[in-house]
C-alpha cells in the first residue's frame, strides 16, 4: 500500500502523452493505467484534503484536544483485568472441557489437597515454602523452629506453630462497622467429610518424627515421595517436602530435606466470603513476614490465589515513571532532530507537538476503551510504543517532505504538496498495521491477552492516523506562517533586518542566523529584509523532484543552476549532510557492498541459530514483576520442588469392566513409570493378602469393595475416588467412574516434559479400550500452547503478504511489493531467532511485538523502496542516494527518538517489560538494519532496473528527456518544458 514519493512528477509526465521511462506516444498496458489512475485520484485526494486542513487549521488543532479532554474525563471507569487465567491460558482448550466434565464428576473445590498444582490451583488458598538457611529443616533446632507445640493448643491436632500464627489470625470485615465479625481460618477453610479443616499430610507425619525424638524412641521412616501415615495410609508428599535427599536399599528413605511446603486451602461461599477470603490472603501474608523477621534461620515464600495477578498487573505500576521519563527523552530528541542552524527554518516545536499528537491520541482511544466497558492489563503497555514509532514516523516524513517543498508558494499549497507526497504512503502503512493487528484481534486467535492487546492497538493506530492528519497537519500550518512571516522557528519573533542584527552581540546573532540573508547577498548583493522575496529574481531552480542526472551533473558554478545540496539551503540538517556527503557514498560504494552482503549473511546465519532454539513460555510466572511473591515463590518451587510433577488426576469417567483382568492389566499398564496412589492396585493388593482372586464376578468384585475394602481405615480415603451407581433393586452397585493419582519424575525442564506427557496420554486415550482422560489445573496453560501462541503471528504475517500482493495489481510496483514483503519476512525472522539467542521465549508478550514487527518494518523500509522504484533512467546507485537523503533520514530520526523512549524501560524490574524491551530493541535494530544497509546495498545491483528507457538506434539523435524547471521572474513563476 505504499506510494512512491514521484508520483506527482511521473504522472505529469505521463500526461504528455509517454508511460514512465520510455518514449512518448508508446502504448501503455492496461494494468499501468489502472495503476496511473489510482495513483492519480490518490494523489488528488490527498492533495484537496491537504488544502482543507490548511483552511481550517484551528479548528483541526482544536477538535482532537477538545475530544482528547471529553474521553479522558471518563477514566473513573478504569477498570483491571483480575482474571489472569483468562488472559494468559488458550481460551478454547480440550483442558478446559475436561476440567468441567472432571469438576461435575469429583469436585475440584474439594479436591484441592489431592489434586495438587504449583500456581494453578483453583480457587482459594495460602501456600508458603519454608527452607532452611542451614542444614537440613529435619534437623531438631530446625524442625523445632517449624513444628514447636505451644500450651495453649487446644484442638485435637498436633498443630505447628506455623498452623497456631494461622488459625489465631483473624481479619474483620467489613472493618469499621458496630456488624463487624471476626472471621479466623476455621471458618474459611476447606472441610472433609468429617467437618474438620483439611491440613497436609506431611503435618502429621513430621510430628510423629518429633514426638519420636522427645519421648527417646525410634523415630519412624519417613519415605519419599509416597510414606506411610501412622494410620497406615499412604499418602504423596513430593510436593510438600523438598529438596530431599534419600538413604536406604530402595534409595526412598529421607535423609535430609532442605524446604517444607504447606497449603491452606479456602472455599468461598459467596460475594462476602469471597471478599472476606481475599481479605484472609492478605492477612496471610503480612503474617508470615513477621513470622519470617522473627526467625531469621528459615526462608519463607508465600504465595495466594491472589499472587499472580497481583504481581502481573504491577509490572504497569512499576513502568509509569520510566514512560514519563522515556518520554521526555524521546521529546529532548526530537526537538534536536527537528532543530537546525537556520532559525526560521528550524522547527523544533513540531517535535514536542507529533509526541503531544501521539499522547492526546492514546488519551483518545484510553477514554473509548472506558466507555465500552474494556478492562486493562499489563501487556498495554506495550501500545504506546505502537503509536510512538507509527506516528514519529509520519510526522518525521512529513517535515522532510515540507523542506523539499517551494517556499515561494503559500502555506496551503505547501501542504498540500506534502500531503499528496507523504500520506498515500503513510497511509499506506496504517492501513498494513490495521490489517495485521485486526486479523490477529480477531475470534481466529486463542490467546485472550494477544487478542485485546492487538485489538486495543488497533484502535489506537487508527486514533493516531486521524490525529495526524488532524492536530499535527494543522501544527504544520502554524509553523508554515511562522515561516512565510520570517520568525523564528523557537521564541516565534521576527528576525531583524540585516542592518539590525550587525549591531547586535555575537551570541544574539548565533541565535539569529538564517540562511536568508547569504542567499539575498549572494544572488543580488543587498539583503533583503521580512516580507521580502526569499528568493532573487530571474533565478532557476529544480523542482522538488528533480531528475538525479540534473542534480548531480550541474556544476557548483554554473550561474543560477545551484546542485541540489546548494538549491535548498534549508535542507542542510545534520544528518541530512551526514548522509547526503559521507554514508550515501560509501554505503554503495564498490567496495563496501561485499561486506554488506557478508553482514546479511551472518545476519541469517544467526537467526536460523535461534529459530532453531525458540522455546515455548507457557509458565505464567515468566510475566510478573520481578521481586514479587510470585517470583520468589516460582523460583524456589523450582529449586526444590522440581523432582516431579504436579498430581495427574487419572479418570475414567465411564463404567468399565474392573473385575476383568485384561482390563485390570490395562489400567496397571498405564500407571506403570509413574509414583501413584491407586485404589485399583491398592484393592487388588488387598484381595491377593487374602487368597483371593481380582478376576471374579461383578457382583463380587464390586461386594469386596464396598463392604471389606473400603470399610478398612488405612483404605477409607479411597472412597472419594470411586463413584458408585445403582442398578436396581437387590443388585448390587457398579463402578460408574473413578480416577487415579499419577506422578511423574521430571527434570528441570518440567513444563516441557509435562506437555510431552499430556500428549502421550491423549494419544494413548484414543486406542485404549477404556475410556480416560488425564486433568490438572495445569494443563490449562499448557493444552494446545504452541498452537494458540503462533496462530495470531501466521495469521498477521499471511494478512500482510496478501495486502502487499494484492495492492501489487493495482497500487504499487509489483516489485515494490516483493522487496516490501521479503524485507517483512527478513525482520520478523532476524526478530525472532535474536531474541531467541536473548533469552526471550515465545509466549503472549513476545508474540505481541512479533506482529508489531511487520508495521514497524513497513514503517522503515516502505518510504526508502517507493522512492527508489519511482525513479526513471540513470543508475541504481543515484536512486539509492536519492532515496536515502529523502526518507533514508527521516526513518533514522524516527529510530533514534523511538529508542531514546525505549531506553528507559529496560530498567524495569520486571519479566514483561523486560520481554517488551528486548523485543522491541531487536524489531527497532532489525528495522534500521534493513533500511539503511541491507536495502541501500542490495538494490544497488538486483532489480527493479533503472535502465528502462529505449536505447537509441545507430545514428539517432541523443534521447529525448523530459525535465521541468520552474523560472521565476519576480513576482510570477513559469513552469517550462525544456529538451535536453
Amino acid at each position: 500500500m505504499q506510494l512512491g514519493a514521484a508520483s506527482g512528477l511521473s504522472a505529469g509526465w505521463e500526461r504528455l502523452g509517454g508511460p514512465l521511462g520510455g518514449p512518448l506516444g508508446s502504448p501503455r498496458p492496461r494494468v499501468a493505467m489502472l495503476r496511473q489512475a489510482l495513483h492519480a485520484g490518490l494523489s488528488g485526494g490527498f492533495r484537496a484534503l491537504g488544502r482543507f486542513v490548511a483552511s481550517q487549521p484551528v479548528l483541526f488543532a482544536s477538535a482532537p484536544v477538545l475530544l482528547a479532554v471529553l474521553l479522558g474525563a471518563s477514566f473513573s471507569r478504569y477498570r483491571v483485568e483480575e482474571d489472569v487465567q483468562s488472559l494468559l491460558a488458550p481460551k478454547h482448550s480440550l483442558a478446559k472441557i475436561e476440567g468441567n466434565l472432571v469438576d461435575s464428576l469429583f469436585p475440584i473445590n474439594h479436591s484441592k489437597h489431592a489434586l495438587y498444582s504449583d500456581l494453578q490451583t483453583p480457587g482459594r488458598y495460602g501456600r508458603v515454602i519454608v527452607t532452611a538457611r542451614r542444614g537440613s529443616l529435619l534437623e531438631p533446632p530446625n524442625l523445632d523452629a517449624v513444628l514447636k507445640r505451644t500450651s495453649a493448643q487446644t484442638t485435637s491436632h498436633p498443630f505447628s506453630e506455623l498452623h497456631r500464627l494461622i488459625y489465631q489470625m483473624q481479619v474483620t470485615v467489613p472493618p469499621s462497622s458496630p456488624d463487624s465479625f471476626n472471621y479466623s481460618f476455621s471458618h474459611l477453610c476447606l472441610p472433609d467429610d468429617k467437618k474438620a479443616c483439611i491440613v497436609d499430610d506431611i503435618i502429621g507425619a513430621l510430628e510423629e518424627i518429633r514426638s519420636a525424638r522427645a519421648a527417646n524412641r525410634s523415630a519412624p521412616t519417613l519415605r519419599y515421595p509416597i510414606t506411610q501415615l501412622a494410620g497406615g495410609r499412604r499418602a504423596y508428599i513430593g510436593h510438600q517436602l523438598g529438596g530431599v535427599q534419600t538413604r536406604g536399599p530402595d534409595g526412598e528413605g529421607v535423609r535430609s530435606a532442605r524446604a517444607l511446603q504447606l497449603t491452606y486451602y479456602l472455599q468461598a461461599r459467596g460475594g462476602l466470603m469471597e471478599g472476606v477470603a481475599g481479605q484472609w490472603e492478605k492477612a496471610f501474608c503480612g503474617r508470615l513476614r513477621d513470622f519470617a523477621a522473627l526467625h531469621p534461620q528459615l526462608g519463607l515464600y508465600p504465595a495466594t490465589s491472589l499472587s499472580l495477578g497481583t504481581d502481573f498487573q504491577l509490572s504497569s505500576v512499576l513502568a509509569r515513571r520510566p514512560l514519563l521519563a522515556g518520554l521526555g527523552l524521546c521529546g529532548v530528541l526530537a526537538i534536536l532532530c527537528c532543530s537546525m542552524r537556520d532559525c526560521v527554518r528550524s522547527k523544533p516545536w513540531l517535535g514536542t507537538l507529533a509526541l503531544l499528537s501521539v499522547t492526546l491520541a492514546g488519551l483518545t482511544a484510553a477514554g473509548i476503551l472506558n466507555l465500552s466497558g474494556s478492562t486493562y492489563n499489563s501487556t498495554y503497555l506495550g501500545i504506546p510504543f505502537v503509536m510512538l514509532g507509527h506516528g514519529l514516523f509520519g510526522s518525521f516524513e512529513m517535515l522532510s517532505s515540507w523542506r523539499r517543498t517551494r517556499e515561494d508558494q503559500h502555506v496551503k499549497e505547501r501542504v498540500a504538496s506534502v500531503f499528496e507526497d507523504v500520506m498515500p504512503r503513510f497511509s499506506g502503512s496504517t492501513v498494513l498495521h490495521l490489517m495485521t493487528l485486526g486479523l490477529a484481534a480477531s475470534p481466529l486467535t486463542n490467546m485472550e491477552a494477544v487478542r485485546l492487546f492487538c485489538r486495543t492497538a488497533a484502535l489506537a493506530v487508527a486514533v493516531s492516523y486521524a490525529y495526524m492528519l488532524s492536530f499535527y497537519s494543522s501544527c504544520l500550518v502554524f509553523t508554515g506562517y511562522l515561516e512565510t512571516g520570517y520568525r523564528h522557528g523557537c521564541f516565534c519573533r521576527r528576525v531583524p533586518r540585516q542592518e539590525r542584527l550587525d549591531s547586535k552581540p555575537a551570541w544574539y546573532r548565533c541565535l539569529m542566523y538564517t540562511r536568508y540573508q547569504d542567499e539575498a547577498q549572494t544572488a543580488t548583493g543587498t539583503p533583503h529584509g521580512p516580507g521580502h522575496a526569499p528568493y532573487p529574481a530571474n533565478v532557476a531552480h529544480t523542482r522538488t523532484y528533480v531528475h538525479p542526472r540534473a542534480v548531480n551533473d550541474q556544476p557548483a558554478s554554473t550561474p543560477g543552476h545551484p546542485r541540489a545540496s546548494d538549491a535548498h539551503p534549508q535542507d542542510s540538517h545534520l544528518l541530512l549532510g551526514c548522509v547526503r556527503r559521507c554514508y550515501g557514498d560509501w554505503i554503495t560504494n564498490t567496495y563496501v557492498k561485499p561486506f554488506v552482503v557478508l553482514l546479511y549473511l551472518v545476519y541469517v546465519s544467526f537467526g536460523l541459530m535461534g529459530f532453531l532454539q525458540v522455546a515455548q513460555g507457557s509458565d505464567p510466572s515468566a510475566l510478573v514483576a520481578m521481586d514479587t511473591a510470585t517470583a520468589s515463590y516460582a523460583h524456589a518451587q523450582q529449586l526444590y520442588f522440581s523432582s516431579y510433577s504436579p498430581v495427574i488426576g487419572f479418570y475414567i469417567y465411564e463404567s468399565a469392566p474392573y473385575w476383568n483382568a485384561t482390563v485390570q492389566s490395562d489400567l496397571l499398564e498405564y500407571a506403570k513409570g509413574f509414583r501413584r496412589i491407586s485404589w485399583l492396585e491398592a484393592y487388588l493388593a488387598y484381595l491377593a493378602e487374602r487368597n483371593q482372586s481380582g478376576s471374579c464376578s461383578r457382583e463380587n468384585f464390586t461386594y469386596a469393595l464396598r463392604h471389606d475394602f473400603l470399610r478398612e481405615p488405612q483404605f477409607a480415603h479411597f472412597a472419594d475416588d470411586i463413584i458408585f451407581a445403582e442398578r436396581g433393586p437387590g443388585q448390587e452397585p457398579e463402578v460408574a467412574a473413578s480416577r487415579i493419582f499419577l506422578v511423574a519424575k521430571t527434570t528441570e525442564n518440567k513444563r516441557e516434559e509435562m506437555s510431552v506427557l499430556l500428549d502421550t496420554l491423549r494419544r494413548l486415550s484414543l486406542t485404549s479400550r477404556v475410556r480416560f482422560l488425564v486433568f490438572n489445573p495445569s494443563f490449562v496453560y499448557l493444552d494446545r500452547y504452541a498452537g494458540a501462541i503462533s496462530a495470531p503471528l501466521r495469521h498477521s504475517l499471511l494478512a500482510a503478504l496478501f495486502l502487499l500482493g494484492l495492492s501489487s495489481l493495482a497500487l504499487v510496483e509489483p516489485l515494490v511489493s516483493v522487496w516490501l514483503g521479503l524485507t517483512l519476512l527478513s525482520v520478523q525472522f532476524g526478530v525472532l531467532g535474536f531474541m531467541s539467542l536473548w533469552g526471550v521465549e515465545l509466549d503472549c508478550a513476545s508474540v505481541m511485538c512479533l506482529i508489531l514487527a511487520l508495521g514497524h518494518a513497513t514503517d522503515c523500509s516502505g518510504p526508502l523502496l517507493c522512492g527508489f522504484a519511482a525513479g526513471r533512467g540513470d543508475g541504481r546507485t543515484r536512486w539509492v542516494r536519492v532515496a536515502l537523503e529523502r526518507h533514508g533520514v527521516p526513518s533514522l530520526q524516527a529510530l533514534l527518538c523511538y529508542g531514546a523512549a525505549l531506553a528507559p524501560v529496560g530498567s524495569v524490574r520486571s519479566n514483561l517489560t523486560r520481554t517488551l524491551f528486548r523485543c522491541l530493541v531487536l524489531t527497532a535494530g532489525c528495522s534500521a538494519l534493513h533500511a539503511l544497509a541491507f536495502l541501500p546495498a542490495l538494490l544497488t545491483f538486483l532489480p527493479p532496473s533503472k535502465s528502462r528507457a529505449r536505447r537509441p538506434a545507430s545514428g539517432d539523435a541523443l534521447q529525448q528527456e523530459a525535465e521541468c524547471l520552474e523560472m521565476e521572474d519576480g513576482t510570477r513563476v513559469v513552469d517550462q518544458i525544456t529538451t535536453v
